[in-house]
């Protein structure tokens, strides 16, 4: 008690924090946490709009059809979401498609997949709380919205390095 000492920043393991980039560490931890509290999110605001028995990777993939109301292919769903495991988005498109969410179909050898009226209103359902529940409470931080998209940018730039760095210790 009443010792002053400082404490440091929060990192995801201090032994990895002990190297050249400290802040990385403390990068990885922020993004530990809010990638687990954004899933809980997801799954939970689907099933708020009616949706329910959805995994996280559900969500994304039910919102990445609906984006801009064209058919994708599995191969541009893994692409544009930089999942290699297109196992794990087949069984998600399975899955919606069995609720009615989104439908199959072929463009030549392709499976594409496209979204229902169902999966619109369910977008839409999810939307409405969206703003309702979670955008109208960030905006209360005050956060600036340039600066947001200054932080998108650099955790875009930083998921190319961790590609990069999973493709040099894959060929070790």
């Amino acid at each position: 008690m009443g010792q002053n000492r400082e404490i440091g920043p929060v990192v995801s393991s201090a032994h990895l924090a002990a190297g050249a980039m400290p802040a990385l560490s403390e990068m990885e931890y922020a993004l530990n946490v809010t990638v687990n509290a954004w899933h809980r999110w997801m799954v939970r605001c689907a099933t708020a709009a009616g949706t329910g028995g959805m995994t996280a990777m559900d969500v994304l993939v039910l919102h990445q059809v609906n984006h801009r109301g064209r058919e994708k292919t599995l191969a541009d769903l893994c692409l544009v979401m930089n999942i290699e495991d297109t196992h794990l988005v087949n069984y998600a498109i399975k899955k919606l498609g069995e609720a009615g969410l989104v439908r199959t179909g072929k463009r030549g050898k392709e499976k594409t997949v496209a979204i229902t009226p169902e999966g619109e209103a369910a977008c839409a359902e999810y939307h409405r709380l969206r703003e309702a529940l979670l955008v109208q409470q960030v905006k209360t931080l005050g956060f600036d919205e340039k600066d947001m998209s200054r932080l998108a940018a650099l955790l875009r730039g930083l998921s190319g390095q961790y590609d990069q760095a999973a493709r040099s210790a894959a060929s070790l």
